[in-house]
């Protein structure tokens, strides 16, 4: 792991601790025995069934500079029963070449915004870590909150973990933001021992209990097609679902297109364009719209 920083050592020794944790001995066939103290597999039961030694698993959960390859790692994740994005998680941290990294993001091409422009759904162009880089004016008539901020507080997770309940268009966030967590953990990995990366995760953790929780879970997963709910003030729950695509040329950027879930969805929809007004605010805390 000789491409590995200490910062990613850490990383990967509190992700193995955290997949090995969600284990039960039932799941692998174990007897649950006496006197247990961890809530998954012990280390030595873990490296057993995995073919490794228990040392060298033990350094590995504990951040030591050891080597693990490809072999080794895939042995580790079919006993952790991990899935693609933990696993691809798993194999970035380590450094191992089954992954190659993605290079260095770059600007948006001024071609998406044309697109966005065209698309009478509402559209957006988030990058890894959630911050909002390009939307159209559905989008904006949607989520005006989000796009009247600057800077770090243009990023939906932000927003999100931040905004006052009363104020929170957000319907099913026990569902939904834990995967948005996790998604962005999953890119995180490509961004160890950046200060704009890290700094984010520290202030947001310090700002939100919630955040730093779901943080803490060390869960990952890949962007994919979610059915989201959002209220509105005067026309109620907007069921949408949302498509995401990677933008070619565009590392880690992706456009999240917002399709009418229902057919209820779809009339609100057509009646917010054409009153050409976004979500009525919460009278608490911002002008209605």
């Amino acid at each position: 792991m000789e491409g590995v920083t200490a910062t990613s050592r850490a990383e990967l020794a509190a992700f193995l601790r955290s997949r090995r944790a969600r284990i039960t001995p039932a799941d692998v066939g174990l007897p649950p025995g006496f006197r247990r103290r961890t809530p998954g597999l012990r280390r030595e039961e873990l490296a057993q069934l995995a073919g490794v030694g228990v040392t060298w698993y033990t350094w590995l959960e504990q951040g030591r500079a050891i080597n693990a390859s490809v072999q080794v790692l895939d042995a580790i994740a079919r006993t952790l029963r991990l899935d693609e994005a933990e696993r691809e998680h798993l194999y970035r941290l380590a450094d191992v070449p089954a992954f190659t990294p993605q290079p260095a993001a770059c600007p948006l091409e001024p071609q998406i915004q044309l697109i966005l422009d065209g698309l009478a759904l509402p559209a957006c162009v988030y990058n890894g870590r959630y911050d909002l880089l390009a939307w159209n004016a559905p989008y904006a008539r949607l989520f005006a909150d989000l796009v009247r901020r600057t800077g770090r507080e243009r990023n939906a997770l932000w927003h999100l973990f931040v905004t006052p309940e009363c104020c929170m268009p957000f319907v099913n966030l026990a569902e939904e933001l834990p995967l948005m967590v996790a998604t962005m953990r999953a890119t995180f990995a490509r961004h160890l021992g950046e200060p704009a990366w890290e700094g984010f995760v520290r202030d947001l953790s310090a700002a939100s209990p919630a955040f730093a929780a779901a943080w803490q879970s060390h869960d990952v997963a890949v962007p994919g097609s979610r059915l989201k709910i959002f209220r509105h003030g005067t026309l109620g729950d907007l069921r949408l679902a949302t498509q995401s695509m990677q933008l070619a040329g565009t590392p880690e950027a992706r456009m999240i297109v917002y399709a009418p879930g229902d057919a209820a969805t779809a009339a609100a929809l057509r009646r917010l364009e054409a009153a050409g007004t976004g979500f009525a605010g919460c009278t608490n805390h911002r002008e209605p719209a």
